[in-house]
């Protein structure tokens, strides 16, 4: 089906054994022989629609393929089992590649994507000639960990997981909301944390909160449960949904290091960004320690996540262990350096890509 909303996009349904996804091409100029194939696995309450423009700017010899994952776009809902941290979307990835006959691609992932992409290549390294991480998460999760290692703040993760969602923003997601009247509105939230330059994105605007709004809410799928904690805040990662997976008791994507055969990987990253980032707007403890949220019990307690301290550690591993990366930092971008700074991250993509 052709895409009406960006030129050359077509989209299409795959069948596999875990779920039908919605997956959007950009075929290559000789679709017989690409020079390359990449596949865009996207990031949390978004879809493959993000990647569109990026997909476009791509050399024509390469074919682009972006995935939407369960619970988002236009694929199908089913549960996330978040005690198995991103292996549910990592297994709907090959699992689609499968399907497509894929065996060795270049994979691209932001945000929560980056950690797909990498649990992908934990548990396959076979299936990615290189990976490009956006924005990742950190290798150690999101939130409840502190220091370059990812060191654990608490056994039962505190303030991580589906609890730390604003209810009311997961409330507008359900309602479609596309209003700016609140600051927790999915479009107040896509100006203030996901780009640095909104303006530039205006003429799109509209497609990326609607993107936004096709995030499948409730318990198994954004935000997940919660259990209640001694710590502070008082509640912790649960079992089931999206931000559990990426709690710091189910996710550990260090091992990376330690692989065989190491991909090469493009790290690129904006020092704006307001969601991944050392002083991350998104960690209740850094939010703790601005008197954002009252009762912070101290930074010897409750201390912020280092999340880009943290992801350069493990690349650094990485490279001493044999492989190898390259670290883009972008002082323009924010959360999505791909809209942002469209052109230095296409470019940079191209390079890393070989095309």
């Amino acid at each position: 089906m052709t895409d009406t909303l960006f030129d050359g996009i077509t989209s299409f349904r795959v069948e596999t054994p875990r779920y039908t996804a919605n997956v959007r091409e950009r075929p290559a100029a000789d679709p017989e022989a690409p020079d390359a194939t990449v596949v865009f696995v996207h990031g949390n309450v978004s879809s493959s629609l993000y990647f569109a423009p990026t997909m476009r700017a791509l050399p024509a010899g390469v074919r682009a393929l972006a995935i939407d994952l369960r619970g988002f776009g236009d694929s199908e809902t089913k549960p996330v089992d978040a005690t198995r941290g991103l292996r549910d979307f990592a297994d709907d990835v090959r699992a689609v590649l499968d399907a497509l006959g894929l065996d060795a691609v270049h994979l691209v992932g932001w945000s929560m994507g980056g950690g797909v992409v990498l649990q992908v290549a934990l548990d396959a390294p076979e299936r990615a000639l290189s990976l490009t991480l956006e924005a990742p998460v950190s290798p150690y999760g999101f939130g409840g960990t502190h220091g370059a290692d990812g060191i654990r703040n608490d056994a039962d993760g505190a303030g991580t997981g589906g609890g730390g969602a604003n209810p009311d923003f997961v409330a507008r997601l359900e309602a479609g909301d596309t209003t700016e009247e609140a600051q927790t509105s999915p479009r107040t939230v896509y100006r203030t944390a996901y780009v640095a330059k909104p303006e530039a994105q205006s003429a799109h605007e509209d497609l990326w909160v609607a993107s936004m709004l096709t995030t499948k809410t409730g318990p198994d799928n954004y935000p997940g449960d919660a259990v209640a904690s001694e710590n502070w805040p008082g509640f912790a990662a649960g079992t089931r949904g999206v931000l559990n997976t990426m709690a710091p008791q189910h996710l550990d994507l260090s091992g990376i290091v330690d692989l065989a055969v190491k991909p090469p990987i493009l790290w690129i990253h904006g020092d704006r960004d307001a969601i991944v980032s050392d002083a991350s707007f998104f960690d209740l403890n850094h939010l703790g320690a601005l008197g954002v949220i009252p009762g912070w019990p101290g930074d010897d307690v409750a201390p912020a996540q280092p999340m880009v301290t943290q992801t350069r550690a493990v690349l650094e591993r990485y490279a001493a262990n044999g492989g190898s990366y390259r670290e883009v930092a972008l002082p323009d971008a924010g959360h999505a350096p791909h809209l942002d700074e469209a052109e230095a991250f296409d470019r940079e993509l191209a390079a890393h890509l070989g095309v």
